[in-house]
């Protein structure tokens, strides 16, 4: 049974830490920006929610209401920052790495903006389905319906983006204005825009992980919540066991990494919980440097 329930704990936060994975390829594949920011722009859509479920009583409308909040948030912070970084610093010492810094020095930016409009305090966000765990034969199991819900939604908001990403003219639009930009503006695409949509769902995935991550915590919200550093810190270290180009490696990475470390916990020591994660990381770089799902670069003569 404790084998069972560590499975079950694992296979929960491997869902969290895929989706804001997720969110981290979509801006990486658009951009080529790794968005450290994530974390905060989820935090701030999830305030959003926060203010949909008080005032609308409903969860289910609260979630979408985040989305679109995350994804606005998102495509601002593209247009008004990263487009403009991204084009000067386009050479130079400091050449694609701005952007990047610039990520970092927005996540305080976002916090301190959370705590002087809805301030310090824990806020509560009851999730939309219990979660209390399943009970069979008298015993009651970790996993609970709301856990059932996130790995659902996981499972089909990967299938979607993925379709998007490889059977739609859009995806193709999206791959091409990051691999190739100029040879994208050639063929007619407008890259800029292009590459805030790829910033908006990417903002939208991240909204969706911060409302889940809340709710199936404690259920309470607040600017230095170390649940969404830690998220951050997963989903990125998810998405790059992932190999950082593939939304499946993405889920796949955050779900490794959720059973790797819930198994660490329960069977070596539970000291290890900010260890575990990087060694896992490390492990698999010595392995496989391009990731689970990542392709080989070509060697350059």
């Amino acid at each position: 049974m404790d084998l069972l329930n560590t499975f079950l704990i694992g296979i929960t936060a491997g869902t969290i830490y895929a989706l804001m994975a997720i969110s981290m390829v979509l801006v990486w594949r658009s951009t080529r920006v790794v968005n450290f920011a994530q974390a905060g722009m989820a935090l701030l859509s999830t305030y959003f929610g926060y203010e949909a479920v008080s005032r609308l009583g409903s969860f289910w409308i609260a979630l979408p209401v985040a989305m679109i909040g995350g994804a606005l948030v998102a495509a601002l912070v593209e247009i008004i920052l990263i487009r403009l970084l991204v084009k000067h610093s386009s050479s130079g010492p400091i050449a694609g790495v701005a952007p990047i810094i610039a990520t970092l020095g927005l996540l305080g930016v976002i916090r301190s903006i959370s705590a002087m409009i809805w301030g310090g305090q824990d806020l509560r966000i009851v999730g939309p389905i219990s979660n209390d765990g399943f009970t069979i034969n008298g015993t009651t199991l970790v996993f609970s319906p709301l856990k059932l819900l996130i790995l659902v939604t996981v499972l089909v908001l990967m299938l979607i983006l993925s379709i998007v990403f490889q059977k739609t003219n859009i995806g193709l639009a999206l791959r091409a204005s990051a691999y190739a930009p100029e040879i994208a503006r050639l063929s007619g695409i407008k890259v800029d825009w292009v590459r805030t949509l790829g910033w908006a769902l990417a903002g939208a995935a991240g909204a969706v992980a911060g409302m889940f991550q809340t709710v199936n915590g404690n259920g309470t919200l607040s600017p230095d919540s170390i649940e969404f550093s830690l998220l951050l810190v997963s989903g990125f270290i998810a998405a790059v066991i992932g190999g950082l180009d593939s939304l499946i490696g993405a889920v796949i990475g955050g779900l490794v990494l959720g059973l790797m470390i819930a198994f660490v916990l329960m069977y070596v020591s539970s000291g290890l919980f900010f260890i575990a994660p990087f060694v896992i990381l490390l492990t698999v770089l010595f392995i496989r440097p391009q990731g689970i799902f990542g392709a080989k670069a070509a060697r350059r003569a």
